[in-house]
């Protein structure tokens, strides 16, 4: 039942900027990470930025400096803050998070559905 929504996606200009939430819902006992993957046409999926349970925070190089990955713990939510972005940017981006569901407390990995990000040049 638990379920993770995402929203902010768009079409956008190069050099603009979009911020990306994710909200997981349901019957959480707890969430220990979360990260934000992409997907562009033809190329396989990538992580772009995790936070992890132990407040650690990882970047793939070519957003580092323009990507800043947050957290807000009270709303089981995510958020992927883009800047000066550029056309490879472009790619359906991807929440992901590992979730407790109760009564368990066993880990499972969630996906998001998707929301697409475009960068006009």
């Amino acid at each position: 039942q638990v379920h993770l929504v995402e929203s902010g996606g768009g079409l956008v200009q190069t050099g603009g900027s979009l911020r990306l939430s994710c909200a997981a819902s349901g019957s959480i006992f707890s969430i220990n990470a979360m990260a934000w993957y992409r997907q562009a046409p033809g190329k396989q999926r990538e992580l772009v930025a995790a936070f992890t349970s132990g407040g650690r925070i990882s970047y793939v190089d070519s957003v580092k400096g323009r990507f800043t990955i947050s957290r807000d713990n009270a709303k089981n939510t995510v958020y992927l803050q883009m800047n000066s972005l550029k056309p490879e940017d472009t790619a359906v981006y991807y929440c992901n998070a590992n979730i407790a569901e109760r009564p368990y407390r066993a880990f499972n990995s969630y996906w998001g559905q998707g929301t697409q990000v475009t960068v006009s040049s």
